[in-house]
């Protein structure tokens, strides 16, 4: 089964609330929830309270994503926001540190995930495989909305659905980069089964139709 994940990083701040409530009707299973910090990625975006506030209004999935430096002193504190997923980068601390961020997201009875930008490569995931309960590859630099999609991240898809069907079948897959209509399909060839949409789902002028064309 087919996910989305729709990014609100490309929602209108304003009006968040208005475009959050809008994600149930239109069919999205997760609210994706992009947290940067200005140092890990070179943007700054949200934080905890809105984390917490999102938490209020809706009864979706809180796909929360930490793009931020040694994650482990926060985790905790974005479970008790109200994180449902909580994706930690690997590149963002040591291998020691990653571990035991992931071990404290699942004592929070969250689903821990990791994600791994462009340049890091599949096997990067290994360590920490049967400690996830999803993993996300970036299908563009992490750090702002809008960009074109990475068709060369596809074979590191597959060889990640590759891992986690040998060694941890109830994991799920994410890409986010640029899904839109075209590229989802490219996605889910690949081995991905949950689709972060942004900008593609956000300007869409029918949501519910867009999310019927890109879960097939």
């Amino acid at each position: 089964m087919i996910k989305v994940s729709p990014s609100i990083l490309s929602a209108d701040f304003v009006n968040l609330e208005r475009d959050i409530r809008a994600l149930t009707p239109a069919g999205a299973d997760y609210v994706h929830i992009d947290v940067m910090d200005g140092n890990f990625v070179p943007n700054i975006s949200i934080g905890i309270p809105v984390v917490a506030a999102i938490r209020g209004i809706t009864d979706l999935t809180l796909d929360v994503h930490l793009m931020i430096d040694r994650p482990v002193r926060y985790v905790e504190r974005f479970c008790k926001a109200g994180a449902d997923i909580l994706t930690i980068h690997i590149e963002a601390d040591t291998e020691e540190n990653t571990i035991e961020a992931l071990k404290t997201i699942r004592a929070c009875g969250v689903k821990a995930a990791i994600s791994v930008k462009p340049k890091t490569p599949a096997e990067a995931v290994l360590p920490y495989l049967e400690l996830c309960d999803l993993i996300l590859v970036m299908t563009v630099e992490p750090g702002f909305g809008g960009q074109s999609f990475m068709a060369d991240m596809m074979p590191k898809v597959t060889k990640i659905r590759s891992y986690i069907d040998e060694r941890n079948p109830a994991c799920e897959l994410e890409v986010d980069g640029g899904v839109n209509a075209q590229t989802a399909k490219v996605c889910t060839d690949a081995g991905a089964n949950v689709l972060v949409a942004g900008s593609a789902f956000f300007k869409a002028a029918d949501k519910a139709a867009f999310v019927k064309t890109i879960k097939g």
